[in-house]
């Protein structure tokens, strides 16, 4: 992830360099987007089939050949835009079908026990590689070079490949019992549509992901149109929105597992757009970077109380499977940055991230108002602590 996160800096400013507009960065996220939307459902069948240590591991490898490729062409002066394309499309095929087997692994080190805690913490380490990955990319531009960056970030993909030889294999969930994989979607897809409120809850984690929480692919043309502060100042509002996603986190991970969680769900996700919408119309940089904070600490607490609050709900035979419908969700981030890219190249980037945090709040008081299985959570919740004590 430290990898990861300092590669999004470090593509967004390749992608700007090459094209000089807002669409192709969202062009860029949209492609890796489609495939992680259509190969999410296959990756959970894999993560609940399959040894999931090894599978993660596979995905890993391809991702440092792909990164490899892009870092020999960049070097050279041969990358063309249509090759960072391409290998934005891979990448959305791989992360899709690893990244269910990486959720689900969680439940069999910890067990459901102690699963809030340590999908809290997950987050929060994530959350830290965003501060650090963007911060430590930016000072390598400024130091070295693009290619430095990139380089970096390749070695710690290799580092990360190395650390999963000390985790241990997970059993498969499958069962005896070979079904095939058409069956093993349908059972999956059947166990949603059976659970309204794992459908509810799924549905609801969809809305800041797509209209709001696409801002982040277009903070380099903040940086570069509406405050001119370059590529230090990037890296920093990168960075303080990793802090306030860590502090969210934190936030969760310290919180009981039987304390209320829709009214802090609400509560976060309006919060989140009312500190957006600031964080647009900003007149001054310094005045942003306390609202970036604010968004992405918000967006932490609704998206950790959603997700864990689903893990917490399933049952081990399919939770790889949903943890692949959750994936699904994550892809409508860079599905959302398409549209938003448009709209900022139409109107500019700051009509465009205000229009979206107005969005988040509406259609998020909507989705609490009319879904009654949404209201339940919190009386279901407790009946599943109760059952684990017991």
């Amino acid at each position: 992830m430290l990898a990861m996160q300092g590669q999004i800096l470090v593509r967004s400013m390749i992608t700007y360099e090459l094209t000089q507009s807002a669409f192709y960065l969202g062009l860029v996220s949209f492609t890796v987007a489609i495939p992680m939307f259509l190969l999410s459902p296959f990756g959970g069948v894999m993560a609940d089939r399959f040894e999931r240590r090894r599978l993660i591991m596979c995905g890993r490898s391809v991702l440092i050949l792909a990164e490899l490729s892009i870092l020999s062409l960049f070097v050279t002066g041969n990358l063309e835009f249509w090759q960072l394309l391409c290998s934005s499309a891979l990448m959305g095929c791989v992360i899709p079908l690893t990244m269910p087997a990486q959720t689900a692994i969680v439940v069999d080190v910890v067990g459901k026990q102690g699963l809030q805690n340590a999908m809290a913490l997950s987050m929060g380490g994530m959350a830290a590689t965003r501060i650090l990955g963007p911060t430590l990319a930016g000072v390598i531009v400024a130091i070295t070079s693009l290619a430095g960056a990139y380089t970096a970030g390749v070695i710690l993909y290799i580092v990360a490949l190395c650390c999963l030889f000390g985790v241990q294999h997970s059993q498969s969930h499958h069962g005896k019992v070979q079904k095939s994989v058409v069956n093993d979607l349908m059972e999956g897809f059947r166990y949603v549509t059976d659970n309204r409120l794992i459908l509810s809850m799924l549905l609801f984690g969809i809305v800041p992901m797509f209209l709001a929480l696409p801002f982040q692919s277009l903070l380099v043309v903040f940086s570069n149109e509406v405050w001119p502060v370059g590529p230090s100042g990037l890296g920093l509002m990168y960075a303080v929105g990793g802090a306030g996603s860590l502090f969210g986190a934190l936030y969760v991970a310290g919180l009981g597992k039987t304390k209320p969680r829709l009214p802090r769900m609400m509560t976060s996700i309006i919060c989140f757009g009312i500190a957006l919408f600031a964080f647009a119309n900003s007149p001054w940089f310094l005045l942003a970077l306390p609202m970036i904070f604010l968004a992405d600490g918000f967006a932490s607490v609704f998206n950790t109380l959603n997700n864990s609050s689903i893990q917490m709900m399933v049952p081990d035979e399919v939770r790889g499977r949903i943890s692949s419908f959750m994936m699904m969700s994550f892809s409508v981030t860079p599905m959302g940055t398409l549209p938003m890219s448009m709209v900022a190249d139409a109107y500019g980037v700051t009509t465009a991230v205000s229009l979206a945090s107005v969005l988040v709040i509406l259609v998020a008081i909507a989705f609490f108002i009319f879904c009654k299985p949404l209201r339940l959570l919190d009386p279901r919740l407790r009946e599943n602590h109760q059952a684990l004590n017991s």
